[in-house]
């Protein structure tokens, strides 16, 4: 199709400051609001990364060798440009990815704190020096690794590349991202922001493609590290191989997150959390609701629970699901189950779509009782508006229902007893807990990070922990002084 009937030019590598064709073959770009296609995108291969790889080697000396108080400087004025391009940014996002224009300005307003906690790096990676010996003195130093790599999900085109860009590039690295082929286009506008700001030209560069591109990644012998957030089959594939050529790898998976929900639990408060875990961005972060665990006489707050997700209309306040694959994956979930004995007290297959946008990939809240831990809509991720009931006699059964998933992502509980909190808190096996708050994402300068199948890798992806993970330490002895008296520690 000819680039002037598209809503945005054909997406293109950035490499270098600009953009860089390649050979390889296009892909169409649609929009899941109304399936329309609103551009294409180059399917790069190991030549086009190598290029990438080349021009982030070039920039690495002169980007590490500036002060980090003067590499502040340009991530200062890139939050500001964020600020600047709010609008752009959060249309780019609604447009590309489906989510509602509410959730598309948060994603870009995290982007925001992200890089506000960059800004800060100078003043938490002070060195350390001390004088272990008469005239000699060690230093330790933070030190950028080089070349990285970060390899993002559809699902927050603007958000999750910034988990690793401010950071990793604040600490002196050079990077190539790769955005997923679903949603390309908010990548190029960060390269392109980020120019403005002032980064130098090949210390960012975006390499777009499919699985080809993620294996040359992990291959490429001049990437020093891998980040990656997907899911958890791709993960586990993505930090063998990257490990397997001797890269630092960490990688975010797949998630089944539990909400323990006890009688005593505040009726609104509870019904309104548990639905917006569910149903933001369409079900479709590793942080949404996946699992209810109603603990004993439950029944008021899913009563209520089916008041509040009546308010959620797809095409108003709901956003679609990614692709016409996606949706038809989740719906077989769903016959799956009622098939084999749970029961659909809400339905949101066929919804009516507001704007009657019926070629968008729409699904209307759906909420699933009587659930088993063996289906396998326990054991699998779902990712869309979709959560399922199990039922427990009492709280140590809702735990170990909640052990006995292989991921860890998330946990929450809620109910007013301060006492069964902190059984949760302390018994769940999960990276994040929440009490009385369905999506327990840590705010800067806290991380964000999983246990168990959701993360592969040490240290976190944002916060504090992604220091460890960014940088590698050089520790310097040096002595000035022949004329002082020797012992075995000089």
């Amino acid at each position: 199709m000819p680039t002037s009937t598209l809503k945005y030019p054909e997406t293109r590598n950035y490499i270098a400051g600009k953009p860089a064709a390649n050979g390889q073959k296009q892909m169409e770009v649609r929009s899941p609001l109304d399936g329309s296609l609103i551009s294409t995108v180059s399917l790069s291969s190991a030549k086009d990364l190598d290029v990438a790889v080349k021009a982030a080697e070039a920039a690495f000396q002169g980007w590490s060798g500036t002060p980090i108080k003067e590499r502040s400087q340009v991530f200062f004025r890139y939050r500001e440009l964020l600020a600047k391009n709010r609008e752009e940014l959060a249309t780019l996002v609604h447009t590309e990815n489906g989510k509602t224009m509410d959730e598309s300005y948060a994603e870009v307003d995290k982007s925001m704190e992200l890089t506000e906690f960059a800004c800060s790096l100078p003043q938490l990676i002070q060195g350390e020096l001390l004088e272990v010996s008469k005239g000699v003195e060690c230093r330790i130093e933070r030190k950028p690794l080089g070349v990285v790599a970060s390899i993002a999900p559809f699902n927050f085109p603007n958000m999750v590349p910034h988990w690793t860009i401010p950071n990793a590039l604040m600490l002196g690295n050079t990077m190539i991202l790769k955005p997923s082929e679903l949603v390309p286009i908010s990548a190029i506008r960060i390269a392109e922001l980020l120019k403005e700001a002032g980064l130098p030209d090949g210390v960012f560069n975006v390499v777009n493609g499919d699985r080809q591109i993620v294996e040359a990644i992990c291959d490429h012998p001049g990437i020093k590290a891998v980040s990656f957030v997907g899911s958890t089959k791709v993960a586990k594939i993505v930090y063998i191989r990257a490990s397997a050529s001797l890269k630092r790898a960490l990688c975010l998976g797949g998630a089944k997150n539990h909400l323990i929900v006890l009688p005593d639990a505040h009726l609104e408060m509870t019904a309104s959390n548990v639905v917006a875990s569910m149903s933001g961005c369409a079900g479709q972060r590793c942080m949404a609701a996946a699992q209810m665990v109603g603990v004993g006489a439950v029944e008021h707050i899913i009563d209520q629970m089916i008041i509040e997700a009546k308010k959620l209309i797809p095409g108003k306040n709901l956003g679609p699901v990614i692709s016409k694959a996606a949706f038809e994956r989740i719906i077989g979930y769903i016959e799956e189950a009622e098939k084999a004995g749970a029961k659909v007290i809400m339905d949101g297959r066929n919804p009516q779509v507001e704007g009657g946008a019926k070629d968008g990939y729409y699904l209307g809240p759906t909420i699933i009782d009587h659930v088993t831990p063996d289906m396998r809509i326990s054991q699998e991720e779902v990712f869309g508006p979709v959560i399922s009931i199990i039922r427990a006699k009492d709280l140590d059964a809702a735990i170990d229902i909640e052990n006995a998933n292989p991921y860890g992502n998330a946990a929450a509980v809620f109910t007013q007893s301060g006492g069964q909190a902190r059984q949760v808190m302390e018994r769940a096996s999960a990276g994040m807990i929440g009490v009385n708050i369905g999506v327990p994402v840590p705010r800067e300068p806290f991380s964000f990070g999983g246990w168990n199948d959701s993360k592969f890798g040490t240290c976190d992806i944002t916060g504090k922990s992604s220091i460890e993970f960014w940088t590698q330490l050089k520790k310097t002895t040096t002595k000035w002084n022949p004329e002082g008296k020797t012992n075995w520690m000089s």
